[in-house]
């Protein structure tokens, strides 16, 4: 059964309010919507991933998970003070299975990076959950120590955000050497926020290449629906920002093009999402 592991769901503003601090004012994107477009591709389980413009309000995200029973799995955003809640218990049993650490689009000030993802990976270790970190290749670098160390499974998103880094390139060895830790994980998402073309559907294939050799069994693939806008279009809170227009089925046949094999398809959009997020076989 094939997943897309990182989408975002968007709900009408009135009822689903966006934090002040937001960089944009996101337009709707509803479940309903992307659960037909997966459909096209044979694709039914989804991985919400809670967006920077809802905070620490999971409301949506939880809802989600709600109607998608056990095809749902979620990425949750939290405040350290809730570490010690046992409402996180019960997310886990509607499907929360990791908790996101974001320096790429993050509200206001971001908080310091090792402050952040230390207390996340101390509350994901004991409900056997990840961190998931999206962040700047140069940031994943810096943090390489303690990314290195962390008591939990971390995932990486949108192929490390390399920018214009190459795989030979002296951050893009150290991002690679990275990932053949045992505890990291890739997701192989949205490549048009990497590289020239804010708008490309197809993976580089030189970091694709690079990245399955390390790291094959511990990819995931995502389409990053509904497709945010570039940081510099984004115009402020009060404007609505235009999702960019990239076909969700031109993201998958691209990829599974780029991958050209298809047992390793599978592998990436249905054996390793149902290992990290805990698919049940029998979904």
């Amino acid at each position: 059964m094939r997943c897309d592991a990182h989408v975002h769901v968007v709900g009408a503003l009135e009822k689903y309010p966006q934090h002040p601090a937001r960089n944009y004012l996101a337009g709707v994107a509803e479940l309903s919507t992307l659960r037909k477009l997966g459909a096209a591709r044979r694709i039914s389980r989804f991985v919400i991933v809670q967006p920077s413009f809802y905070g620490s309000d999971n409301t949506l995200l939880l809802e989600s998970l709600d109607a998608l029973g056990e095809l749902g799995r979620g990425v949750a955003v939290i405040d350290a003070a809730q570490g010690d809640d046992p409402m996180l218990r019960d997310w886990g049993k509607r499907g929360v299975r990791g908790l996101r650490v974001n320096l790429y689009s993050a509200l206001g000030t971001p908080k310091p990076f090792d402050r952040e993802f230390s207390a996340m990976a101390r509350i994901a270790q004991p409900l056997g959950w990840h961190v998931e970190v999206i962040a700047p290749i140069r940031v994943l670098i810096d943090q390489a120590g303690l990314i290195s160390a962390s008591p939990s499974p971390v995932v990486i998103d949108h192929y490390g955000v390399y920018g214009t880094s190459t795989p030979r390139s002296e951050e893009g060895r150290q991002l690679l050497a990275l990932l053949e830790l045992p505890h990291l994980w890739m997701k192989l998402s949205a490549p048009y926020r990497v590289g020239n073309n804010p708008l490309a559907a197809r993976p580089d294939p030189h970091w694709l290449a690079a990245i399955l050799e390390r790291a094959r069994d511990r990819c995931v693939w995502g389409s990053d629906w509904p497709h945010t806008p570039p940081h510099e279009e984004q115009k402020g809170g009060d404007v609505e920002g235009v999702y960019r227009k990239i076909s969700y089925s031109a993201l998958v046949d691209d990829f599974l093009d780029a991958l050209g094999d298809a047992k390793l398809a599978r592998t990436i959009m249905e054996t390793n999402p149902a290992r990290l997020y805990d698919y049940p076989d029998s979904a």
